[in-house]
């Protein structure tokens, strides 16, 4: 359940997106902190419940009228929906309706009202009269437009779901006929998300997690890659309850070797530290979710069988037999999850379901758990990580953001003030210091992509970059210390366009990077004069607008040779 604690967090990482939110561009707020929290509230959560950390796209996709008044200065009515979410490739839609409160009310939870304020945007969306959405700016009109596509003349099947975020303390509790009608008319399923969930989302790098446990010993098999080597990993199968235990939030009981009892176990839930390693991330409510709890109701004994199992590695494995040789004695130092964190969370969850859980099912259900104390702190880690979960589908980018090279960029950034956020959620390792900048692992690939001489594609492809071109860009052709002022330049880009009063876009940014490693001698200034002539002059501007024009591979061509000729 949610606290004040978790209110406060939750401010915190709300005031750090907001700073991520004006960086990304280029204003300086002179509102209030209210005001920053609440904004920085809206990028935060859809960065968490969209899944997708590019910054800019979901920028692109909030709608809300007192949003776009600040960051733009342009008020217009957003029609009830406050942000509008649409990814082509997983053909899904996300439309969500925000509030956010400036007080933390523990009783609190949202009201059922909220949802019914977004029909009045869904109508709009399902008129006959299109007409009507040329009397919005070009931001609400083009979503309406793909929208009006997806929902009447859907040529494939979309995913739509209709989420009401807030950071009150509890979700919706009312499941009335009334909420059923509205998912049922207009085809889409509503989601409540309050921080009950959000804490969640709240990426916070773990104090040391440490645990202690006690096996059959015909449960646990030893595992070494050298014969003549001390066992370092094992293979055990485990308690369901057991799992409840040394994952648990309550330290003391993670640490006990002396029997628990069910009401004890059952006061403790997840401590989500140990899943801060995790390529996967939160996915609420999913169907393998389900499946999972399904499971452990209907066949808790077969569990073991029906479940591919966890794998956990730690910094130190220390493993005794007791007397008699019938137990071993385990203890685990720094544990981190990198795979099975559904499973777990799922195990805290069905046991948070009903107190009875846990004596009729958990105590029977076992679980295969992998323990290994990878060689290699960094690298070894990273490879158990990744090839765990390479049997699944997990974006690119997550399975690199454990790799040597990232932690190596995010230590050397953060020694030039600079927070470099390898995974959705991150905006620096310490939340008493105030970093100059954030930049996500995925921005900084594309700026990588766009100094390789690929600008006009550095934001059609993030699956690329971290997969077949991974090695390329931050492997063999990368300069660590190149890393700080490619930051720096990215910032000044952006900031430099907004003086200037020229409208900016990603791929513009990115092709003042392809200059800088061209070596055009220019200053920053001159370099976008430069590159907004030249677009306005090209063939395919007047057919194409800018933002197809500078994706265009006859573009950055034509544009190169111009430059040839200047270069030394």
């Amino acid at each position: 359940m949610a606290n004040i604690h978790d209110y406060h967090i939750l401010n915190k990482k709300s005031e750090r997106y907001a700073k991520l939110l004006a960086d990304n561009v280029g204003v300086e707020f002179s509102i209030n902190d209210e005001e920053k929290r609440r904004l920085g509230f809206y990028i935060f959560a859809l960065e968490q419940i969209c899944n997708d950390s590019d910054i800019s796209n979901i920028i692109d996709c909030v709608i809300d009228t007192r949003f776009n008044e600040l960051i733009y200065g342009e008020r217009y009515n957003d029609s009830g929906v406050d942000a509008v979410y649409i990814n082509s490739e997983r053909k899904e839609v996300k439309l969500f309706n925000f509030k956010f409160r400036n007080s933390f009310n523990p009783n609190k939870s949202q009201s059922l009202n909220d949802n019914f304020i977004s029909t009045k945007f869904l109508n709009l969306v399902l008129s006959d009269d299109k007409n009507k959405f040329d009397t919005f700016p070009d931001k609400i009109k083009d979503k309406l437009y793909s929208l009006s596509d997806i929902l009447i003349r859907p040529q494939d099947e979309w995913k739509v779901e209709l989420f009401q975020v807030s950071n009150e303390a509890k979700e919706v509790i009312e499941t009335t006929d009334e909420l059923e009608d509205l998912a049922r008319v207009y085809a889409i399923k509503v989601k409540a998300v309050a921080l009950d969930t959000i804490s969640e989302f709240m990426s916070i790098r773990p104090d040391t997690i440490d645990a202690k446990l006690i096996l059959s010993a015909d449960s646990v098999m030893s595992y070494s890659e050298d014969t003549n080597a001390s066992a370092k990993s094992f293979i055990a199968r485990m308690p369901c309850s057991e799992i409840l235990r040394i994952t648990s939030d309550i330290a003391e009981l993670r640490e006990s070797l002396q029997p628990i009892d069910s009401d004890s176990l059952s006061k403790g839930y997840l401590d989500f530290g140990v899943l801060f390693d995790n390529v996967r991330g939160l996915v609420k409510n999913s169907k393998y979710n389900l499946n999972i709890a399904d499971t452990l109701k209907k066949e808790p004994k077969k569990f073991f069988m029906y479940n591919n199992g966890i794998t956990l590695i730690a910094e130190d494995i220390k493993a005794k037999p007791l007397a008699g040789n019938k137990s071993v004695k385990i203890e685990l130092y720094n544990i981190q999850i990198v795979n099975g964190g559904q499973t777990v969370r799922t195990i805290h969850d069905f046991n948070q379901e009903d107190k009875e859980h846990l004596d009729n099912y958990l105590y029977d259900a076992e679980v295969l758990v992998r323990m290994f104390m990878p060689d290699s702190e960094i690298d070894e880690a990273h490879k158990i990580a990744e090839f765990t979960n390479s049997q699944n589908p997990i974006k690119a980018v997550n399975l690199k953001s454990l790799a040597s090279e990232q932690i190596n960029i995010e230590k050397y950034l953060e020694e030039h003030g600079i927070a470099y956020a390898r995974k959705a959620g991150d905006t620096g390792s310490k939340d008493d210091v105030e970093y100059k900048y954030t930049i996500g692992m995925e921005t900084f690939g594309k700026i990588l992509k766009a100094r390789f001489g690929q600008p006009e594609k550095a934001t059609s492809s993030v699956k690329g970059i971290f997969e077949e071109q991974y090695q390329d860009l931050f492997v063999k052709n990368f300069d660590l210390s190149e890393a700080p002022r490619l930051v720096e330049l990215y910032f000044d880009t952006i900031k430099k366009y907004k003086e200037l009063g020229i409208k900016g876009n990603q791929l513009k940014y990115y092709y003042i990077q392809y200059f800088d490693k061209l070596g055009v001698n220019k200053s920053l200034e001159e370099l976008i004069h430069y590159l907004e002539q030249f677009l306005s002059e090209h063939s395919l501007f007047s057919e194409l607008g800018d933002v197809k024009t500078l994706g265009s591979s006859a573009f950055k061509k034509d544009l190169y040779e111009n430059l040839e000729p200047t270069l030394s």
